[in-house]
Protein backbone atom coordinates (compact mmCIF):
# COMPACT_ATOMS: atom_id res chain seq x y z
CA UNK A 1 0.00 0.00 0.00
CA UNK A 2 1.24 3.67 -1.14
CA UNK A 3 2.23 5.86 1.89
CA UNK A 4 2.56 9.38 1.32
CA UNK A 5 3.78 12.72 3.14
CA UNK A 6 2.22 15.58 3.45
CA UNK A 7 3.99 17.46 0.57
CA UNK A 8 3.77 13.92 -1.54
CA UNK A 9 -0.38 14.58 -0.81
CA UNK A 10 -0.57 18.38 -1.84
CA UNK A 11 1.57 17.65 -5.29
CA UNK A 12 -0.93 14.62 -5.97
CA UNK A 13 -4.29 16.16 -4.70
CA UNK A 14 -3.32 20.14 -5.73
CA UNK A 15 -4.60 20.59 -2.38
CA UNK A 16 -1.70 22.81 -0.72
CA UNK A 17 0.21 21.81 2.38
CA UNK A 18 -1.37 24.54 4.38
CA UNK A 19 -5.10 23.25 4.09
CA UNK A 20 -3.89 19.89 5.25
CA UNK A 21 -2.58 21.03 7.86
CA UNK A 22 -5.88 23.52 8.50
CA UNK A 23 -7.86 19.91 7.59
CA UNK A 24 -5.94 18.43 10.45
CA UNK A 25 -5.84 20.65 12.55
CA UNK A 26 -10.02 20.73 12.55
CA UNK A 27 -10.10 16.67 12.09
CA UNK A 28 -11.92 17.09 8.83
CA UNK A 29 -8.79 15.10 7.12
CA UNK A 30 -6.01 13.27 10.17
CA UNK A 31 -3.27 11.58 8.64
CA UNK A 32 -3.07 7.77 8.78
CA UNK A 33 0.22 7.86 11.13
CA UNK A 34 2.24 10.67 12.62
CA UNK A 35 6.08 9.34 12.46
CA UNK A 36 8.40 10.23 15.26
CA UNK A 37 9.90 12.97 12.92
CA UNK A 38 6.07 15.27 13.19
CA UNK A 39 5.84 13.63 9.84
CA UNK A 40 2.36 12.86 8.74
CA UNK A 41 1.82 10.14 6.73
CA UNK A 42 -1.60 9.20 4.68
CA UNK A 43 -2.66 6.08 2.45
CA UNK A 44 -5.14 5.52 -0.15
CA UNK A 45 -7.71 6.16 2.39
CA UNK A 46 -6.96 9.36 3.50
CA UNK A 47 -6.75 10.30 -0.23
CA UNK A 48 -10.59 8.70 -1.03
CA UNK A 49 -11.14 10.88 2.32
CA UNK A 50 -9.88 13.92 0.69
CA UNK A 51 -11.38 13.51 -2.75
CA UNK A 52 -14.80 13.84 -0.86
CA UNK A 53 -13.77 16.59 0.73
CA UNK A 54 -12.92 18.31 -2.85
CA UNK A 55 -15.86 17.07 -4.19
CA UNK A 56 -18.10 18.69 -1.38
CA UNK A 57 -16.09 21.78 -1.58
CA UNK A 58 -17.03 21.99 -5.11
CA UNK A 59 -20.77 21.74 -4.42
CA UNK A 60 -20.72 24.25 -1.66
CA UNK A 61 -21.12 22.47 1.00
CA UNK A 62 -19.59 24.25 4.96
CA UNK A 63 -16.27 22.31 6.39
CA UNK A 64 -18.43 21.13 8.96
CA UNK A 65 -21.31 20.14 7.41
CA UNK A 66 -18.74 17.84 5.04
CA UNK A 67 -16.87 16.34 8.39
CA UNK A 68 -20.14 15.63 9.93
CA UNK A 69 -21.23 13.49 6.47
CA UNK A 70 -18.05 11.60 6.34
CA UNK A 71 -17.66 10.71 9.72
CA UNK A 72 -22.04 9.03 9.68
CA UNK A 73 -21.91 5.62 11.28
CA UNK A 74 -22.44 3.35 7.95
CA UNK A 75 -21.01 6.27 5.64
CA UNK A 76 -21.39 4.63 1.95
CA UNK A 77 -18.83 6.04 -0.29
CA UNK A 78 -20.10 4.71 -3.37
CA UNK A 79 -23.60 5.88 -2.66
CA UNK A 80 -21.99 9.32 -1.71
CA UNK A 81 -20.57 9.41 -5.32
CA UNK A 82 -23.58 8.19 -7.25
CA UNK A 83 -25.51 11.04 -5.58
CA UNK A 84 -22.28 13.56 -6.15
CA UNK A 85 -22.47 12.75 -9.66
CA UNK A 86 -25.73 13.37 -9.75
CA UNK A 87 -25.32 16.85 -8.80
CA UNK A 88 -22.27 17.32 -10.65
CA UNK A 89 -24.06 17.01 -13.74
CA UNK A 90 -27.04 19.08 -13.40
CA UNK A 91 -23.89 21.42 -12.10
CA UNK A 92 -22.05 20.72 -15.47
CA UNK A 93 -25.02 21.93 -17.24
CA UNK A 94 -25.92 25.17 -15.67
CA UNK A 95 -22.29 25.90 -15.90
CA UNK A 96 -22.15 25.37 -19.51
CA UNK A 97 -25.47 27.78 -20.03
CA UNK A 98 -23.67 30.22 -17.76
CA UNK A 99 -20.57 29.86 -20.51
CA UNK A 100 -22.62 30.43 -22.86
CA UNK A 101 -24.23 33.30 -21.69
CA UNK A 102 -20.66 35.02 -21.08
CA UNK A 103 -19.68 34.25 -24.74
CA UNK A 104 -23.15 36.04 -25.73
CA UNK A 105 -22.00 38.94 -24.00
CA UNK A 106 -18.79 38.99 -25.06
CA UNK A 107 -19.94 38.99 -28.47
CA UNK A 108 -22.54 42.14 -27.74
CA UNK A 109 -19.96 44.19 -26.05
CA UNK A 110 -17.63 43.84 -29.24
CA UNK A 111 -20.05 44.11 -31.82
CA UNK A 112 -20.51 41.21 -33.33
CA UNK A 113 -24.04 39.99 -32.35
CA UNK A 114 -27.09 42.05 -30.52
CA UNK A 115 -28.27 39.67 -27.42
CA UNK A 116 -31.72 40.66 -25.88
CA UNK A 117 -31.84 41.63 -21.93
CA UNK A 118 -33.63 39.01 -21.27
CA UNK A 119 -30.70 36.81 -22.00
CA UNK A 120 -28.45 38.22 -19.74
CA UNK A 121 -29.24 35.79 -16.83
CA UNK A 122 -29.95 32.88 -18.84
CA UNK A 123 -28.36 29.88 -16.66
CA UNK A 124 -28.36 31.88 -12.98
CA UNK A 125 -29.62 30.03 -10.34
CA UNK A 126 -33.09 32.17 -9.34
CA UNK A 127 -33.77 30.03 -6.51
CA UNK A 128 -30.51 30.28 -4.48
CA UNK A 129 -30.75 33.87 -4.66
CA UNK A 130 -34.71 33.57 -3.01
CA UNK A 131 -32.73 31.37 -0.46
CA UNK A 132 -30.28 33.81 0.19
CA UNK A 133 -32.48 36.80 0.79
CA UNK A 134 -34.87 34.97 2.75
CA UNK A 135 -32.13 33.76 5.26
CA UNK A 136 -31.17 37.41 4.88
CA UNK A 137 -34.68 38.37 6.37
CA UNK A 138 -35.26 35.73 8.86
CA UNK A 139 -31.66 36.59 10.44
CA UNK A 140 -31.49 40.53 10.12
CA UNK A 141 -35.49 41.43 9.41
CA UNK A 142 -36.70 44.31 8.36
CA UNK A 143 -33.60 46.32 7.91
CA UNK A 144 -32.26 42.80 5.50
CA UNK A 145 -35.65 43.59 3.44
CA UNK A 146 -35.24 47.29 3.17
CA UNK A 147 -31.61 46.89 1.61
CA UNK A 148 -32.57 44.19 -0.87
CA UNK A 149 -35.33 46.41 -2.01
CA UNK A 150 -32.67 49.44 -2.31
CA UNK A 151 -30.41 47.17 -4.11
CA UNK A 152 -32.39 46.12 -6.58
CA UNK A 153 -33.36 49.56 -7.01
CA UNK A 154 -30.00 50.26 -7.87
CA UNK A 155 -29.16 47.92 -10.32
CA UNK A 156 -32.08 47.88 -12.72
CA UNK A 157 -30.54 50.63 -13.89
CA UNK A 158 -27.33 48.61 -14.80
CA UNK A 159 -25.89 47.44 -18.07
CA UNK A 160 -24.29 44.57 -19.58
CA UNK A 161 -20.83 46.10 -18.60
CA UNK A 162 -21.69 47.60 -15.04
CA UNK A 163 -22.64 43.56 -14.41
CA UNK A 164 -19.50 42.48 -15.84
CA UNK A 165 -17.53 44.82 -14.05
CA UNK A 166 -19.09 44.10 -10.80
CA UNK A 167 -18.58 40.70 -10.56
CA UNK A 168 -14.89 40.82 -12.28
CA UNK A 169 -14.17 43.19 -9.24
CA UNK A 170 -15.65 40.92 -6.92
CA UNK A 171 -13.47 38.15 -7.75
CA UNK A 172 -11.03 40.23 -7.73
CA UNK A 173 -10.86 41.47 -3.97
CA UNK A 174 -11.39 37.72 -3.27
CA UNK A 175 -8.12 36.92 -4.69
CA UNK A 176 -6.01 38.97 -3.27
CA UNK A 177 -7.34 38.66 -0.30
CA UNK A 178 -6.56 34.65 -0.55
CA UNK A 179 -3.05 36.21 -1.24
CA UNK A 180 -2.33 38.59 1.84
CA UNK A 181 -4.08 35.30 3.76
CA UNK A 182 -1.12 33.15 2.73
CA UNK A 183 1.33 35.57 2.76
CA UNK A 184 0.21 35.93 6.05
CA UNK A 185 -0.20 39.96 6.11
CA UNK A 186 -2.39 41.30 9.37
CA UNK A 187 -5.58 42.39 8.70
CA UNK A 188 -4.75 45.38 9.65
CA UNK A 189 -1.98 46.16 7.54
CA UNK A 190 -1.92 48.57 4.74
CA UNK A 191 -2.24 46.30 1.95
CA UNK A 192 -5.05 44.35 3.53
CA UNK A 193 -6.74 47.74 3.93
CA UNK A 194 -6.44 48.54 0.70
CA UNK A 195 -8.46 45.37 -0.26
CA UNK A 196 -11.22 46.57 2.09
CA UNK A 197 -11.10 50.10 0.93
CA UNK A 198 -12.43 48.07 -2.27
CA UNK A 199 -14.81 46.13 -0.69
CA UNK A 200 -16.17 48.60 0.89
CA UNK A 201 -16.80 50.97 -2.43
CA UNK A 202 -17.49 47.32 -3.64
CA UNK A 203 -20.48 46.99 -1.22
CA UNK A 204 -21.87 50.63 -1.80
CA UNK A 205 -22.54 49.87 -5.70
CA UNK A 206 -24.03 46.48 -4.42
CA UNK A 207 -26.59 48.11 -1.93
CA UNK A 208 -26.96 51.14 -3.82
CA UNK A 209 -25.51 53.45 -0.85
CA UNK A 210 -22.20 53.97 1.33
CA UNK A 211 -22.43 51.26 4.11
CA UNK A 212 -21.85 52.26 7.53
CA UNK A 213 -18.87 50.99 9.81
CA UNK A 214 -21.75 48.97 11.96
CA UNK A 215 -23.47 47.93 8.82
CA UNK A 216 -19.20 46.48 7.06
CA UNK A 217 -18.68 44.88 10.30
CA UNK A 218 -22.46 43.37 10.74
CA UNK A 219 -22.02 42.14 7.09
CA UNK A 220 -18.33 40.18 8.12
CA UNK A 221 -20.61 37.98 10.83
CA UNK A 222 -23.08 37.23 7.83
CA UNK A 223 -20.04 35.91 6.04
CA UNK A 224 -19.14 33.85 8.45
CA UNK A 225 -22.98 32.76 9.69
CA UNK A 226 -23.96 31.87 6.11
CA UNK A 227 -23.03 28.58 4.94
CA UNK A 228 -23.31 30.06 1.17
CA UNK A 229 -20.52 32.51 1.78
CA UNK A 230 -18.26 30.13 3.73
CA UNK A 231 -18.71 27.67 1.13
CA UNK A 232 -17.37 29.99 -1.71
CA UNK A 233 -14.57 31.39 0.78
CA UNK A 234 -13.16 28.14 2.23
CA UNK A 235 -13.03 26.91 -1.30
CA UNK A 236 -11.04 29.76 -2.31
CA UNK A 237 -8.79 29.24 0.49
CA UNK A 238 -9.19 27.63 4.01
CA UNK A 239 -9.39 29.99 6.61
CA UNK A 240 -10.53 33.11 4.06
CA UNK A 241 -13.90 33.20 5.78
CA UNK A 242 -12.45 34.11 8.87
CA UNK A 243 -9.95 36.17 7.70
CA UNK A 244 -12.19 38.42 5.11
CA UNK A 245 -14.54 39.00 8.29
CA UNK A 246 -11.90 39.77 10.85
CA UNK A 247 -10.49 41.73 8.36
CA UNK A 248 -13.82 43.70 7.30
CA UNK A 249 -13.81 44.69 11.36
CA UNK A 250 -10.65 45.91 11.81
CA UNK A 251 -11.74 48.56 8.24
CA UNK A 252 -15.01 49.31 10.32
CA UNK A 253 -13.09 50.65 13.04
CA UNK A 254 -10.86 52.41 11.33
CA UNK A 255 -13.96 54.22 10.25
Amino acid sequence: MSVYTVKQMARLSGVSVRALHHYDAIGLLKPRAVGANGYRYYDRQDLLRLQQILFHRALETPLKDIQAALDQPGFDLAAALRAQRVRLAAEAERYARLVDVVDRTLADLEGDETMDDKHLFEGFDPEKQARHEAWLVEHYGDEATRRIADAKAGMKSWGKKDWSQFQEEAKAIEHDLAKALTQGLPVDSAPVTAIMRRHWAWIAKSWNREPTPDAFAGLAHLYQDNPEFTARYEAIAPGLTEYFAEAMRAFARGR
